[in-house]
């Protein structure tokens, strides 16, 4: 066993191990570049996960070392908070640039916190106490970000949680308007698509008119764009693909390039001197590391590399692309319920699609099982094969891809080639059950063993 396992396990987090173990994906990653990682038994992998979408760059990108060598050696310090952070000040310029009339930025470490931050912009500029969310949405797991937490399993051990917070179904605009009618809402808090939830995409429109009526009863609308941001969906933010400009956008992951965490609270100026704009509210907001000067140039670096590259482009060409591809080789597959996606976040839907005998006698069963074990099976089976990737982490049942923005035609092909065969050997329910129960059962002999 690798040493750092058992540290893992006895330091950080032991049910993660187990899980790890239980399920087959036992490997300890130890170098990175590009869209490629190797193992500790030397074993290579193509990335179709990016660090949770961290790392559109790729893993380790040069031009990234390269700026945070150059920064090192200009002793500009690194924390500031006894005069403006020129860092910051140039990292919100250069967003504010692509964003506008987004023009003012507030910085924190994750996309959690920056979700935070931009509810309690919304109460400080409201006056209001309602928060809404969606069903099914994500959006990071401190205390605040739970509150508007769209899965139970992920809010109940922590409840009470922040007060007035409100539910209300994704892409449903009637029970928005209801919402704000009935509540005195400071912010409607979305992502533009669900990524896990399974990457579920609105419909036509939803966004827009959300925007449109939150205009019309005094809310701002607060849009997560942690995961989607950066050119995931084919275009820098994914609200340009949707009509509308949001009064408040969050940004994480990708902004830092997969080295170093950074995030974003954009929104327009006006909104922002309603909060603090006064000398009494100017320090209601902020922490230590936020708008830190080397996250700052790596950020300014990210941005200049996704224009210089034109990775949104390839993002919607290779999205459509993966998509496509997709589709042609599960075509008819009993297993495949649906693939769908927007860029390279896409999603291929596992479940059984006609009545086979196992489904009949049990419907409910295979319903469950399907929902626990198709996506993380199929994960393993492809990790087995080289490929990195995960089902979404709150539907199970949806194997979701979303690789390095760097991602060439050869990494697709071969990635859709590999799950194309795999799923050609199992067409029935019985036949992947049969298959997860006997690795498990390998595993339990194993102790739960890395292999």
């Amino acid at each position: 066993m690798h040493p750092s396992v058992q540290l893992y396990a006895t330091h950080v987090n032991p049910a993660f191990v187990r899980l790890l173990g239980a399920f087959g994906y036992g490997r300890v990653f130890e170098r990175a570049r590009g869209m490629h990682l190797t193992d500790s038994e030397g074993r290579d992998y193509v990335d179709f996960l990016a660090a949770f979408g961290s790392a559109n760059l790729g893993h380790n990108p040069q031009a990234l070392k390269d700026a945070i060598v150059a920064f090192l050696g200009t002793d500009v310090p690194n924390l500031m908070h006894t005069g403006p952070q020129v860092g910051a000040a140039e990292l919100a310029r250069d967003l504010a640039a692509v964003a506008h009339p987004l023009t003012i930025s507030m910085f924190s470490l994750s996309g959690g916190e920056a979700v935070e931050a931009g509810l309690k912009l919304a109460r400080a500029a409201t006056a209001r106490p309602t928060l809404l969310y969606c069903k099914g949405g994500y959006h990071g797991t401190n205390l605040g970000s739970l509150s508007v937490m769209g899965q139970g399993r992920m809010r109940d051990p922590f409840e009470p949680l922040v007060p007035e917070c409100r539910q209300i179904p994704f892409g449903d605009l009637k029970a928005l308007e209801a919402a704000l009618k009935a509540h005195k809402v400071a912010a409607f808090l979305v992502e533009p698509i669900q990524a896990e939830a399974g990457v579920v995409l609105p419909p036509k429109g939803y966004l827009a008119d959300a925007q449109r009526l939150c205009t019309q009863h005094g809310a701002l609308l607060v849009l997560d764009e942690v995961q989607t941001g950066m050119g995931r969906t084919g275009s820098l933010f994914a609200y340009e693909q949707e009509g509308f400009v949001p009064d408040v956008l969050v940004l994480g992951k990708a902004l830092g390039g997969g080295l170093v965490p950074i995030s974003a609270t954009l929104t327009r100026t006006e909104v922002h001197e309603r909060a603090y704009g006064s000398m009494e509210r100017f320090d209601l907001h902020g922490s230590t590391y936020s708008g830190n000067a080397l996250s700052c140039a790596v950020a300014r670096e990210v941005l200049r590399l996704t224009s210089e590259e034109d990775l949104a482009r390839r993002a919607k060409d290779h999205g459509d692309l993966l998509v496509r591809r997709l589709r042609e080789v599960t075509a008819g597959h009993p297993l495949v319920r649906d693939v769908r996606g927007r860029g390279l976040l896409v999603a291929l839907e596992l479940g059984p699609t006609s009545q086979g005998i196992l489904n009949r006698l049990l419907p409910g069963v295979v319903s469950q099982v399907s929902k626990r074990v198709f996506g993380q099976w199929l994960s393993v089976r492809l990790l087995e094969r080289g490929i990195i990737c995960q089902p979404a982490s709150q539907q199970w049942n949806v194997l979701k891809l979303s690789p390095p923005l760097t991602a060439e035609v050869e990494d697709i092909e071969k990635v859709v080639g590999e799950i194309g065969d795999l799923l050609a050997e199992y067409r029935d329910v019985g036949k992947v059950l049969r298959d997860a129960g006997e690795r498990l059962g390998a595993q339990v002999m194993s102790g739960w063993s890395f292999r």
